[in-house]
């Protein structure tokens, strides 16, 4: 067996540099939520260097020989494809029945005037800053700009964030945006919703984003507007696919050609680690001939800020554009469940449920509120086995857990 190694985005530059460096923060803002306690310091150097070992100091060395002493070799360079069963590294030709592409995504930067003069940072340089700028302005509203904007301006750093559209996720509920919103605003995030940057200049060592109607300047500039399929050069055309913009297409299968099969950010299905660890399962039993699909129905979708927003499913307004006779309910788990209260002294949450009322079961599901992305998989499982809605009902949760708003929630329908 073969594989090219390359340095995972999730690994060493984005899910766990950036969830490490949120937890601290988090944690002191939480202290002083809590009863009898007080926010304590915080040591950046301490986290940094915490950081540097959880991301290996960006060295693969001990994964590569952990690959080897499975019987894995592993191939360092650019790769390409070189026809069927064919591909190209390092000055050298592989051969083989099947080829799996998993080359990943880069992140997406703007065609701005002045933008690359200037300089800007990705998640990249955001997630392993050695020092804190006194300043940054982060361009889009998405799950980075919102995470990475909350914990440098956490540190102290002045952080404005920038959004082309009038709310941030606006893929998700219009509720969720509000929520998330006031809470940057609360936290001191200057938020400019509804505005598109035209230009960026750099002078006296500061950037400078030039809007319609103003300006706004800062020591750094964060651009965190989504990703980008890695497709370029790599030799799809001589297999016979014609990638684009969104990625490889997959079948249910994650088949891209005849012996080619395709998994994670490149296939653009949803820019996930656990997507591509899923479409990995199901391009593996594939390959091994086992009669696998992949459903992406129930995927949970995180953003792992304070609080915590968490998503799977439908929202109201996808449910609506399929035809679906939809029921929704918003419960505010301070004054509907015990736990908000028991976690912290200023209670907070909401959790958004929808169904679909012919079929009597949920098909969407969201939460904003303290360790929402643990307990989102309870709607995941809902929605994934299609459970009965009666059946959800006639559940006892544990007393006092988050868990118990899904009964709530759902007596909250209606149906």
């Amino acid at each position: 067996m073969r594989a090219r190694a390359h340095r995972g985005e999730c690994a060493y530059w984005a899910c766990i540099p950036s969830k490490t460096l949120l937890s601290p923060p988090e944690a002191r803002f939480h202290a002083g939520r809590s009863a009898g306690l007080e926010r304590p310091e915080q040591n950046w150097r301490a986290l940094a260097a915490y950081r540097d070992e959880m991301i290996r100091h960006l060295d693969d060395t001990k994964q590569v020989e952990g690959y080897e002493g499975r019987g894995v070799a592993v191939y360092k360079g650019e790769a390409r494809l070189a026809g069927p069963g064919r591909v190209e590294v390092g000055g050298e030709t592989l051969e083989t029945e099947r080829i799996v592409v998993a080359t990943g995504s880069d992140g997406r930067v703007p065609s701005i005037d002045g933008l690359e003069e200037a300089g800007y940072w990705t998640n990249r340089e955001a997630t392993t800053l050695t020092e804190l700028p006194a300043s940054v302005v982060v361009l889009g509203g998405g799950p980075v700009g919102i995470e990475l904007g909350q914990f440098l301006r956490r540190f102290g750093v002045e952080v404005t964030l920038v959004e082309s559209h009038d709310r941030l996720l606006s893929r998700e509920d219009p509720a969720v945006s509000e929520l998330i919103e006031a809470r940057l605003r609360d936290d001191g995030v200057a938020l400019r919703l509804g505005t598109r940057a035209a230009a960026v200049r750099r002078e006296d060592g500061r950037r400078t984003v030039i809007f319609g109607d103003g300006e706004v300047s800062s020591e750094e500039l964060l651009v965190a507007i989504g990703r980008a399929p890695r497709v370029s050069g790599i030799g799809l055309e001589t297999v016979g696919i014609e990638a684009d913009a969104a990625g490889i297409r997959v079948d249910e299968r994650c088949r891209a050609a005849d012996g080619v099969w395709a998994v994670g950010d490149v296939t653009g299905v949803m820019p996930f680690t656990h997507v591509g660890t899923y479409q990995s399962r199901i391009a593996c039993a594939d390959i091994a001939g086992e009669d696998v699909r992949a459903d992406y129905r129930a995927i949970p979708r995180v953003v792992f800020s304070d609080p915590e927003i968490a998503a799977v499913g439908l929202t109201e307004e996808q449910a609506r554009e399929q035809g679906l006779d939809v029921g929704v309910s918003h419960l505010d788990l301070a004054s509907s469940i015990a736990r908000p209260s028991t976690y912290e002294t200023e209670p907070q949450g909401e959790l958004g449920l929808v169904a679909d009322r012919r079929g009597e079961v949920l098909v969407g599901a969201w939460a904003v509120a303290p360790l929402a992305g643990e307990w989102i998989h309870q709607a995941m499982l809902a929605i994934k086995a299609e459970i009965p809605l009666g059946v959800l009902r006639d559940t006892a949760a544990q007393f006092p857990t988050f868990s118990e708003a899904y009964r709530e929630g759902v007596e909250k329908l209606g149906l």
